[in-house]
């Protein structure tokens, strides 16, 4: 595979850690939580420009530049926690979780990529190890269809954002710095008006700096590069080992029970892997 496609499967892995640090990080509203990762990765991108002297490409950055990453970034962030607000988790889940899917199918109608029997098979072979881990327990009510709603707008705008950013390739991964700090003003703001803010324990301050280095933040990074310069079929497959691999951290960390279902939902995900790997 290309080197950006496995700088992109770093992202991956980093996600697969965010559902575990979220546990740790429990007292503090989502919102809240979201403005505070995003500080971090954001303050810490800016920083580093500053100190490469690279501040001043934030301001060569088109309008649609802006649109793309702050829309993206922080859009489906306010979709995903209106989601499991207005429905219930597993099926908020679910339906967000059909963005690996959206991923490798608008690789095909946007981006006129070849859609292989291998990228099919790999990505049915992952959606159906995310049904077995999540979709077992899901019943869809129609009280909660603005939540299902909310978390299939989500799913949609993280692949779009995820394949158009194929389309901003001349947008520099180092601008990510400066989208992510607005991201956070606006989960600051939409935290202030919708929350009531809590001061969390020392060690949950550490969780959160965790959480803006890696999965809400340098995450954010090498998806870049893997969606503008790796194959992004192969990205979309390999992306439902994030709910696996996230349920292993927390049976590992004593958060959930290892079950036949979470080890039939891993065979099958490393199965569509497998094949999309082979595809790529």
């Amino acid at each position: 595979m290309h080197q950006a496609t496995w700088t992109g499967i770093g992202a991956i892995a980093l996600w697969t850690s965010l559902a575990l640090l979220t546990r740790l990080a429990y007292q503090v509203p989502p919102l809240q939580l979201t403005a505070m990762a995003f500080a971090v990765s954001g303050g810490a991108g800016l920083a580093v420009l500053a100190l490469r002297g690279r501040l001043s490409i934030l301001r060569q950055i088109p309008v649609l530049g802006w649109v793309h990453g702050v829309g993206g970034l922080f859009l489906y962030h306010a979709l995903y926690f209106a989601a499991l607000t207005l429905a219930p988790a597993v099926e908020a889940n679910l339906l967000n979780y059909l963005w690996p899917l959206l991923i490798v199918v608008f690789s095909c109608v946007l981006l006129g990529m070849r859609l292989r029997w291998t990228h099919l098979l790999g990505v049915a072979l992952g959606f159906a190890g995310c049904m077995l881990l999540i979709g077992r327990e899901a019943a869809f009510q129609t009280d909660a269809i603005p939540g299902y709603a909310a978390a299939l707008g989500a799913a949609t705008v993280w692949a779009l954002y995820s394949v158009l950013s194929r389309w901003f390739t001349r947008v520099p991964t180092d601008a990510l710095a400066g989208f992510c700090a607005v991201s956070a003003l606006l989960a600051g703001g939409l935290h202030l008006g919708m929350e009531t803010t809590v001061l969390p324990d020392w060690h949950v301050y550490a969780v959160i700096l965790l959480i803006g280095a890696g999965p809400v933040g340098g995450a954010f990074f090498l998806w870049d590069i893997g969606m503008k310069a790796g194959d992004p079929r192969v990205l979309g497959t390999l992306a439902y080992a994030t709910p696996v691999v996230s349920t292993l951290l927390l049976v590992a960390a004593g958060e959930a029970t290892l079950t036949v279902w979470v080890g039939l939902a891993a065979v099958l995900v490393a199965a569509g892997g497998a094949w999309a790997a082979r595809a790529g």
